[in-house]
């Protein structure tokens, strides 16, 4: 038996079940004669349910979302990654990460003893503490020391390359460029007002810091005065990893204008390997004669490799007819 307008079975109902239950109720509604649609439904209402009925999964369906996250978990922050790893139980039974206290651990040994008796790790965990706040830097300043070998090739790793890092940020960058200008400055200011040639060892050391560790060939000249002191130092090119540019015209032009007496060439090898090729020879030769033509001497050209350098007059490669 039906009844008009409402059946023996609930109809649509707002308050019953989701919208498709309600859709598929409004299916089954009886409708009186003359009316095209169940009560309080519109024909664009019902093919709103239609939609989400077909769109809606069984109830037995394994219901996953349609993109992964893009982003990828790591276990960087957390305590069992860090060096070390584990929990720490405290005198009144609770525990803490064991790093708690680490950096300030670190800072007074570093002002109690300096800096000889640290590994490099350490070192750069205390510049790495203003750059990143609050977190474990050790992982990150041991994945620094694997990826550019020691301290200094940190040091003068390449914006580009750095970040590449997992956890280096520019931040950290920044820090790193602010210690490569100190250390340069501070060798600089050694071999300031000095005889360069009496000074050697700290010519060389001056050398390496500044050089050793670039990734593209860089092309420096000091000038010096009549005593030997260092006038300017400049760098004249830089270049790929094999090669750089150097124009003797310009050279002897850029003592004249310092009014330099004798210049010291440096260049680096981004190889390592500080052994000179016949380019580096015929470039020096040529440089040698636009000077002697200004009565300039050239004292040396020292090659910096990563661990070793060359210097042309040591190996007799300064002697001889231009």
């Amino acid at each position: 038996m039906q009844f008009f307008g409402r059946r023996h079975v609930d109809g649509p109902s707002d308050d019953q079940g989701t919208p498709a239950e309600k859709y598929r109720l409004a299916q089954r509604y009886v409708m009186p004669e003359g009316q095209a649609t169940p009560p309080g439904f519109s024909e664009d209402a019902l093919q709103g349910l239609a939609d989400l009925d077909a769109r809606t999964p069984p109830p037995d369906a394994e219901v996953r979302p349609a993109f992964e996250p893009v982003y990828r978990r790591t276990e960087r922050l957390s305590h069992t990654a860090s060096a070390g790893g584990g929990m720490v139980e405290q005198a009144d039974g609770t525990r803490r990460p064991h790093y708690w206290g680490h950096r300030e651990r670190l800072r007074q040994r570093f002002l109690k003893g300096g800096h000889k008796a640290m590994p490099e790790y350490e070192l750069l965990e205390l510049l790495l503490f203003d750059a990143i706040p609050r977190i474990d830097v050790k992982p990150l300043a041991k994945r620094l020391l694997a990826a550019f070998g020691d301290l200094n090739g940190v040091v003068a790793a390449s914006e580009h390359r750095l970040l590449k890092v997992e956890g280096a940020t520019p931040k950290v960058y920044y820090h790193l460029r602010l210690a490569e200008a100190f250390a340069q400055r501070m060798g600089q200011a050694k071999l300031l007002r000095r005889d360069v040639l009496t000074s050697w060892a700290d010519l060389i050391d001056y050398c390496r810091t500044t050089m050793a560790h670039r990734e593209n060939e860089q092309f420096r000249i000091l000038f010096l005065d009549r005593k030997n002191s260092i006038i300017a130092d400049e760098e004249q090119a830089a270049g790929t990893i094999d090669h750089v540019p150097v124009y003797p015209r310009e050279v002897a032009k850029r003592a004249l204008e310092l009014n330099a007496s004798a210049l010291i060439l440096v260049h680096n090898h981004p190889s390592g390997d500080p052994t000179p090729s016949p380019q580096d020879i015929d470039m020096t030769r040529r440089v040698m004669a636009s000077c002697q033509a200004i009565e300039v001497t050239i004292h040396d050209h020292v090659i910096i490799g990563k661990d070793t350098e060359t210097s042309f007059r040591a190996r007799g490669l300064l002697d001889g007819p231009l």
